[in-house]
């Protein structure tokens, strides 16, 4: 069974912000990482930084745009997803963290925001 328009639509907008991270320097570690309790749609490396990337598409704005709906609950099970990459990943385990997300947005997907250190783990959201 195959994923549907919608589904093709998020894999093409997260083939494109892979390729725009790997433009800036970023480089490769995992794709579409799953967990019981979530999904990290890529994980790179800058620098010495393991990069925890979410990607998020809209069409269009006039309703909401993509970075803000990385909302708490979403926030809570990238974060969770991955504390369980490092303990399944020992090498980066050492490796300090930082969640971004890139929010797409157009007909065209011709807008790319990149936004770095979007959100941060603390105790409300562990």
């Amino acid at each position: 069974m195959g994923r549907g328009p919608t589904g093709a639509l998020g894999d093409r907008a997260e083939e494109q912000a892979f390729r725009y991270l790997i433009d800036r320097g970023l480089r490769p570690v995992a794709r579409n990482f799953h967990s019981r309790g979530g999904e990290i749609d890529l994980i790179m490396l800058d620098d010495l930084c393991l990069v925890f990337v979410e990607v998020r598409y809209r069409r269009s704005t006039s309703f909401t745009k993509p970075g803000p709906t990385v909302d708490y609950r979403k926030q809570r099970k990238i974060v969770r997803t991955a504390a369980l990459f490092s303990v399944r990943n020992r090498a980066y385990a050492n490796h300090v963290m930082r969640f971004d997300v890139v929010a797409i947005t157009g007909e065209d997907r011709s807008d790319i925001q990149w936004i770095r250190d979007a959100f941060r783990p603390n105790d409300s959201v562990l």
